[in-house]
């Protein structure tokens, strides 16, 4: 079609036209996302890959694609697109947040930069921020977006591109924010993206909260970016809350970005055992070489933290030896079997309480409790129409020994309210790496078998498991750090063991 419209053209004439057509296409605004594809490998030179290799993982594609149609401003008045906005309505919480979890290497900082311009020159007036953990990650982002702009993009610009900002002659601006408070208070922006979030201040991000807001045909997105390195850390906190917040997490990991593997012997490629034969369907752009090489210096735990995406390194967790696959099952109450509550008090921190039962030397949990800032009468009303077939079904309620301790403001101890409420407690006097070998021995005993299952149900006390840590920098045989929020589900639990394998030493007070 283009050569028959040319045909009649002189070669300079068709040059001039095909200029033309090509610098007229790029202020075209991509409308699907097989254009938005086309346009950024065109005119950026990024081919994106757009496959899904991994279960439960998605494309770096799709990511782009929901960061760009997010915005009403970008919605067309037809079939297909109102096809398209009503699915999307029904996946997000009022605004356009994302979080993005990859690996090294996967591409989400010049994905994000990408997103990013294509904001300002097709959303009038968008106003974009970038904050990253590090002023060295903030600046890969800017860097990435000025070498675009400077590729054929400054028509858009209005002004010079500067060190840290750069404006665009339809109103949009990006602006690049140091890692502090006052940098970000203050700042009413539609689109914040922080990139590797994994090393942000948590004050720093608490305030970063407020920054967005929704205007006209741009709606308010904050987009969380990051790899997780640690069990504990904040990425780790950001998408376990994202089901309950109802933020799209966007996953992928090294096989999603890996170049297709052609020519390589299977059976003799170190990669092997991690692909099984995943390169083979890939289509990114880390080479292969350079993977092997960084799997050879890497461990086997930064490895599937870093590139595969797995979990978090558990080099300094408390609890290396659980194991979700193995340690987590559908247990649920048996009337045939005795049942056990055990309470770590709690007021500002949590206040937890699990229900255990014990078949055949395995520990069962079954259900837990766990709220901040609500009173003993409050909690032991929960308590008890939870507890399966009421009070007389409960063997022991074994409880954190400082309970018995006198508070100067009501005058009594809360192990005396509870039993004023018809909760009897029991206690042992224990050291906390009594508790945790115990708790250790059952993950995993020195036989090999495993002797602790959790519910699903207990959400909190799972995430516990694998985020209770050593403080950083901590030698061994030091004690687990007190963080107010993973140490309670641990301590009710090891209250659990160190009392009821001594229930004849076990204390009960009566008043």
């Amino acid at each position: 079609m283009v050569k028959s419209m040319l045909g009649n053209l002189t070669n300079f004439q068709a040059t001039e036209r095909v200029t033309e057509v090509y610098s007229g296409l790029r202020r075209m605004a991509p409308a699907t996302r097989g254009d938005i594809r086309n346009y950024v490998k065109v005119y950026l030179g990024v081919d994106i890959p757009e496959r899904r290799i991994c279960e439960g993982h998605n494309s770096p594609m799709e990511y782009l694609w929901h960061s760009y149609f997010t915005d009403p401003s970008t919605w067309f008045d037809d079939a297909h697109h109102r096809s398209l906005r009503a699915g999307f309505a029904e996946k997000r919480a009022g605004n356009g947040d994302a979080i993005v979890w990859a690996n090294r290497g996967g591409g989400k900082t010049e994905l994000a930069a990408i997103a990013t311009l294509l904001d300002c020159i097709f959303k009038p007036r968008c106003q974009v921020r970038i904050l990253s953990g590090s002023g060295e990650q903030a600046g890969r982002m800017y860097e990435y977006l000025t070498s675009f702009l400077r590729n054929g993009f400054e028509e858009f610009l209005a002004g010079p591109i500067r060190k840290s900002k750069c404006r665009f002659a339809n109103g949009s601006a990006v602006e690049v924010l140091t890692q502090s408070q006052r940098s970000v208070r203050g700042q009413h922006i539609q689109k914040l993206r922080c990139d590797e979030v994994e090393l942000f201040d948590e004050e720093v991000f608490a305030a970063a909260k407020f920054t967005t807001q929704s205007t006209g045909g741009l709606l308010a997105a904050m987009e969380m970016i990051s790899t997780m390195h640690r069990p504990y850390g904040l990425m780790q906190k950001i998408v376990s809350s994202a089901e309950e917040l109802c933020t799209p997490v966007f996953k992928w990991c090294l096989w999603e970005v890996i170049e297709k593997c052609t020519e390589r012997n299977c059976s003799q490629c170190p990669l092997w055992v991690d692909c099984e034969g995943k390169a083979k369907r890939s289509e990114g752009y880390l080479k292969i070489d350079d993977c092997i090489t960084a799997m050879r210096r890497a461990s086997r735990a930064g490895w599937e933290a870093e590139m595969l995406c797995k979990r978090p390194s558990r080099e300094n967790v408390v609890f290396d030896e659980f194991e979700p696959g193995e340690h987590i099952r559908g247990v649920d109450y048996d009337p045939n079997l005795p049942l056990y509550r055990t309470i770590d008090f709690g007021f500002v921190n949590p206040f937890v309480c699990l229900w255990v039962q014990e078949k055949d030397g395995v520990v069962l949990v079954i259900d837990e409790y766990v709220r901040s800032r609500a009173t003993i009468d409050v909690h032991a009303e929960e308590i008890k129409s939870r507890t399966p077939a009421g009070e007389g079904s409960v063997a022991a309620t074994f409880c954190d020994p400082a309970g018995l301790s006198r508070n100067d403001v009501t005058g009594t101890s809360v192990v005396r309210e509870l039993r004023t409420l018809g909760i009897a407690t029991r206690f042992r006097r224990s050291g906390i790496l009594e508790g945790i070998e115990l708790i250790r021995r059952s993950l995993k005993a020195g036989d090999g078998k495993k002797r602790l299952l959790i519910s699903p149900r207990c959400q909190r006390l799972i995430e516990a498991m694998e985020c209770y840590r050593y403080p950083e920098g901590s030698r061994a045989g030091e004690l687990p750090l007190k963080d107010g929020l993973y140490d309670h589900p641990i301590d009710a639990l090891r209250y659990f063991f160190v009392n009821y394998k001594h229930s004849g030493k076990t204390t009960s007070r009566r008043y």
